[in-house]
């Protein structure tokens, strides 16, 4: 896998729910992956009434919760962890993501997200930041998943975001 090559994880052969991510990916985002499949229904997706937070608290931290709201879909923060929040150095829970980072529209974070919702599976990459982040640090990998209430139409996005310093630490 390149770095900062983005990568779907799509169904298997089997018709199972997708949740493949590279080998190479943070033990964390696979895990958060593996939950994302554990708590999938046998038809459609996980709504945010499966995901229980009791069952991952460890990585609480690095979650942002994003809204789906209309069409084309705008992106409004829902929640941050606490690591997320010390990381921005601000409380940007119930703001618009377009709001806070200008430079959204048409980015390959932009994209990312329209792709989960596109193809309703988990949205993998680790690269430099795709929008404007004011911090000093190496790279970052995330990993987006799709909600959806009702099982069909997304209508909440996952984030599990991880920032790597030039050291190789993550946080």
């Amino acid at each position: 896998m390149l770095r900062g090559e983005a990568v779907s994880a799509l169904p298997d052969s089997g018709g199972n729910p997708p949740g493949n991510v590279p080998e190479t990916c943070h033990q964390n985002i696979r895990e958060i992956v593996e939950y994302w499949v554990r708590i999938h229904p046998e038809t459609g997706l996980p709504g945010r009434q499966h995901f229980d937070p009791l069952e991952v608290p460890r990585l609480l931290p690095n979650i942002r919760l994003l809204d789906v709201i209309g069409m084309p879909p705008r992106f409004r923060i829902r929640l941050m962890g606490t690591r997320l929040r010390d990381f921005f150095g601000a409380e940007l829970t119930g703001m618009w993501l377009d709001e806070v980072f200008s430079n959204l529209d048409g980015s390959l974070t932009h994209i990312e997200l329209l792709n989960a919702i596109e193809t309703k599976g988990p949205r993998w990459r680790r690269g430099r930041p795709a929008l404007d982040i004011d911090k000093d640090f190496l790279d970052m990998e995330r990993v987006y998943l799709p909600f959806a209430k009702d099982g069909r139409n997304i209508d909440l996005i996952l984030t599990y975001m991880l920032c790597i310093d030039s050291h190789g630490n993550y946080y």
